[in-house]
């Protein structure tokens, strides 16, 4: 039975708006344009994703209300968890579980516990009535590779798809072998495995791959007739470039949308005596993937990887933070405000477009960049530091051109003005420095 354990810590920040409905029947494809997510109806679907990778091992319900309203009311649209990550109550990273129910009886894949996954059942079908949809990574490695928890082959990886994707083919759910490793000579095991999601759900949901960090699906599997769409694991450091990887994926054929659901972690250690990975980071990774082109975000923080509390050991000294504190982290927030503006907009119609600026845009993580939408209604540009922007307007349609910065730390907007749509227009950011970043909006008037 779990155990109910409750923390003495504060709460989590107070939600930002009202829950979303049910997401239970939400059917996820393809755009036809390869792009972005849809749902049955064929509406946009923003990918927006949230890391808590011990969620069935970690939480009792109450913690698991509390956690699931918080991310539901600040925006986020997937919930980024492990169905195995470890096989007793000790996992081999180091966490005990709650739950006193292994997921196998006997380590035997061919017989799942109907207790532990009752437990995952209540899970996803909560997290579904408050409109989350589960991104569920099978199985952690250790349980193909050559490891004491390895106890997947070939053929119990296809029946363990299978499994899956029966007993959740009526839920919102993403699926994702791989468990952060590459496929190495193990291939065939994960490929099977993605099959027997496929035919487990009939078909009717989407699979992806999830590989190690500084890499994308799209590495090994692009091609796949499995493989719906890529998942980037863009790093956990200062270096993390979601940028240059949406971009690369962006340009592949077929198109497949894209999300950096592993960006860097916000406060995760970069080094001895090296700052850890602040806000700004998350910020710079979210806008500048959307911009190059992808169907979504990721976020995560070192704390709720874990769930994270103060029993736990040795982690503190890492500098791990309770998870109720991790929950109101600033990134938390602004990914949930980065959404807001882009759907303020008919971002699934935006176009990633260099030639937008006149500006040297640079290299790197801190790069300048900017898209339009595909109908030249609007622009949308970004300056991890403050630098200057100067714009090609007649990347817009019409003769007047609206201007806004838009803060991304707090959401708020300011007026810049209009303009006559010719040549080439200097912007230059309220402010200007290493953590100032800022969004420029640009809107064609009719």
């Amino acid at each position: 039975m779990m155990a109910l354990l409750i923390a003495v810590c504060g709460r989590a920040a107070a939600p930002d708006v009202a829950p979303a409905r049910s997401v239970k029947n939400l059917k996820l494809r393809v755009s036809a344009n390869g792009r972005y997510f849809v749902d049955q109806n064929n509406q946009p679907f923003f990918y927006l994703g949230d890391t808590c990778w011990l969620l069935f091992q970690r939480l009792n319900r109450e913690e698991l209300d509390e956690y699931l309203k918080d991310r539901a009311a600040k925006g986020f649209t997937v919930i980024q968890a492990y169905v195995l990550r470890g096989l007793g109550q000790k996992h081999p990273d180091g966490n005990s579980s709650l739950l006193g129910a292994t997921p196998f009886i006997d380590r035997d894949p061919a017989r799942p516990n109907e207790e532990f996954f009752k437990n995952v059942d209540y899970v996803v079908n909560r997290a579904n009535e408050l409109g989350l949809v589960m991104g569920l990574v099978t199985a952690k490695s250790w349980h193909v590779t050559d490891h004491p928890e390895k106890v997947f082959n070939e053929k119990s990886a296809y029946a363990f798809g299978k499994f899956l994707g029966e007993r959740y083919r009526n839920n919102a759910v993403l699926w994702f072998p791989g468990g952060d490793s590459a496929p190495g000579k193990y291939e065939a095991v994960w490929v099977a495995m993605a099959k027997g999601l496929k035919d487990g759900s009939g078909g009717t949901q989407l699979v992806c791959y999830h590989g190690q960090g500084s890499t994308s699906s799209s590495l090994w599997f692009h091609r796949a007739d499995w493989l719906d769409f890529n998942s980037i694991q863009s790093g956990h450091n200062f270096k993390s470039d979601s940028y240059a990887f949406v971009s690369q994926d962006y340009a592949l054929t077929p198109a497949k949308p894209t999300v950096d659901m592993e960006p860097a972690y916000e406060n995760h250690p970069t080094g001895a005596n090296q700052p850890r990975v602040d806000a700004h980071k998350v910020r710079t990774q979210a806008y500048s993937a959307m911009l190059a082109g992808a169907a979504g975000h990721g976020y995560g923080s070192l704390d709720l990887f874990w769930f994270y509390k103060e029993a736990d050991g040795p982690f503190p000294k890492n500098g791990f933070q309770h998870w109720r504190t991790a929950v109101a982290y600033e990134g938390t927030r602004q990914v949930g405000l980065m959404r807001r503006l882009f759907e303020q907009r008919p971002w699934h119609k935006m176009v990633p477009d260099q030639s937008v600026l006149a500006s040297e845009p640079g290299d790197g993580p801190y790069r300048l960049v900017a898209a339009r939408g595909e109908d030249g209604g609007f622009i949308v540009a970004y300056t991890a530091r403050g630098q200057s922007l100067s714009i090609r307007l007649n990347k817009l349609r019409g003769s007047v051109v609206k201007a806004q910065w838009h803060d991304p730390r707090n959401g708020t907007w300011k007026a810049i003005g209009q303009y006559s749509n010719q040549g080439v227009q200097e912007f230059v950011p309220p402010s200007h420095g290493e953590k100032d970043d800022w969004v420029l909006v640009l809107d064609a008037m009719p």
